[in-house]
């Protein structure tokens, strides 16, 4: 796959099967647009091509810096690399380009600059100016310049209608079962590992505290969650605390990792850490000696979930 930043860099005379969104999240209604994408493309001998946006276009045109996204593009780009997508093209999302009308986007991205043959979409997608496009008036462009255009139905996509924002709210909610199942795979977090103040090894739970990638990822509820992560070629299980640390004061929310089984100098290294299941709400304990007892319990039940992940 070859990712391409801003539409107007793609220019290439073979014909393409195109799709365009978002995208956040690449859950299995997405998965299942960009499976008949590869395979129309294939089929058609022409090149597949998603036409993805950053930033998000609600955090341009609503101002909206509470939205958090479930992928990061460096996640969305990984995840993507599975489906066999030909080309990802990520143009930046600003008020000029939210001011194409309809028309003109079909013009000026789809035809001139996409050669698009084909348009694949999912069920009731809009676009253009004010969001005034929708199927009708593509099938109508479409017939001007000659590229079909296909819209997968919602019960096709799935049995339940997914979307990114029931997926972030599940997130938020720590449902993660739900979230994963929905996504197709294990919502996770990527952060380098930092200096924290070293409290977990003064106790016998020593953890690397995770400093975030990108500041509009989504973080999930405050609490506790049995997670796992990949270290050199090795699956490694343990337990990650969301929240401010209120048995200790503290000031600020940190993300710690207790890894099981794992006696080993983190720092300075990059995880992704997945998310498998919420394990309960942050609590403020009545002294260490009770936070302790709790995270005994933790890991109890942490290392009896696991046989479910493997």
């Amino acid at each position: 796959m070859k990712v391409i930043e801003n539409y107007k860099n793609f220019s290439i005379s073979k014909k393409s099967i195109v799709t365009i969104g978002t995208f956040d999240g690449v859950h299995v209604g997405h998965q299942k647009i960009m499976e008949q994408l590869v395979a129309t493309a294939q089929e058609n001998n022409a090149n597949s091509v998603l036409l993805t946006f950053f930033p998000h276009p609600r955090m341009v045109l609503q101002k909206d810096n509470s939205l958090k996204l479930i992928n990061t593009i460096a996640e969305k780009i990984e995840i993507l690399e599975k489906t066999g997508l030909d080309y990802l093209i990520i143009h930046p999302f600003d008020k000029d380009f939210s001011r194409l009308t309809a028309f003109d986007f079909v013009r000026t991205v789809l035809v001139n600059h996409l050669n698009t043959a084909e348009l694949v979409i999912g069920y009731d997608h809009r676009f253009g100016k004010n969001r005034e496009g929708n199927f009708e008036q593509l099938q109508e462009y479409g017939h001007m310049y000659d590229f079909k255009v296909t819209e997968i139905p919602a019960q096709d996509i799935n049995q339940i209608s997914v979307s990114s924002t029931k997926i972030r709210n599940a997130i938020l909610n720590a449902e993660i079962e739900k979230a994963n199942e929905y996504l197709g795979y294990s919502f996770s977090l990527e952060g380098t590992v930092v200096s924290g103040e070293k409290l977990g090894n003064t106790i016998g739970y020593p953890t690397a505290n995770i400093d975030l990638l990108e500041s509009y990822k989504l973080i999930p509820k405050t609490g506790a969650y049995l997670i796992r992560s990949f270290l050199n070629g090795k699956t490694v299980y343990g337990m990650m605390n969301i929240g401010n640390r209120p048995t200790v004061n503290g000031v600020k929310e940190t993300i710690e990792v207790h890894f099981f089984d794992l006696n080993k100098d983190l720092y300075g290294r990059q995880l992704t850490i997945e998310l498998l299941t919420f394990l309960r709400d942050e609590q403020k304990f009545s002294s260490i000696e009770e936070l302790k007892k709790q995270l005994f319990l933790d890991k109890e039940k942490s290392l009896e979930l696991i046989s479910a992940h493997i």
